[in-house]
């Protein structure tokens, strides 16, 4: 079984992981929704929102940008992160995940990405 959030604004997903005003979480068993509940969002400070979501018993999170230093404290709680969802309803998102039908690009709030090399390539001498 897994517990899924999706950060909230406006109805849609929040393109900026810290503007959730709430949190869409969907429990899933055998690729079905099985309940759904509303989490308010706790008062944003760096590391309240993965803190939180962790004590919520959170597997998954689906967001459009978050920053690397969340993604490290959900990785730390076991949290699986998919970035770069696109801004439509929760309930889309959470059939498009089950389904595997969902985009996911890359993050788009990175402003400092670990996985960005500089000067590996072949070297000619």
């Amino acid at each position: 079984m897994k517990r899924i959030a999706i950060p909230n604004a406006n109805n849609v997903l929040s393109a900026h992981f810290g503007g959730a005003e709430f949190f869409n979480i969907f429990i899933i068993k055998d690729n079905k929704i099985v309940d759904e509940e509303f989490l308010p969002a706790p008062a944003h400070e760096t590391g309240s929102f993965p803190k939180f979501l962790a004590s919520q018993g959170i597997t998954d999170i689906i967001v459009g940008g978050v920053g690397g230093k969340a993604i490290e404290i959900f990785n730390a709680n076991n949290i699986s992160v998919h970035t770069g969802a696109a801004s439509l309803e929760p309930k889309i998102i959470i059939q498009q995940f089950i389904d595997g039908s969902i985009q996911l690009s890359s993050n788009s709030c990175n402003h400092d990405d670990p996985d960005h090399e500089h000067g590996h390539g072949p070297h000619h001498h």
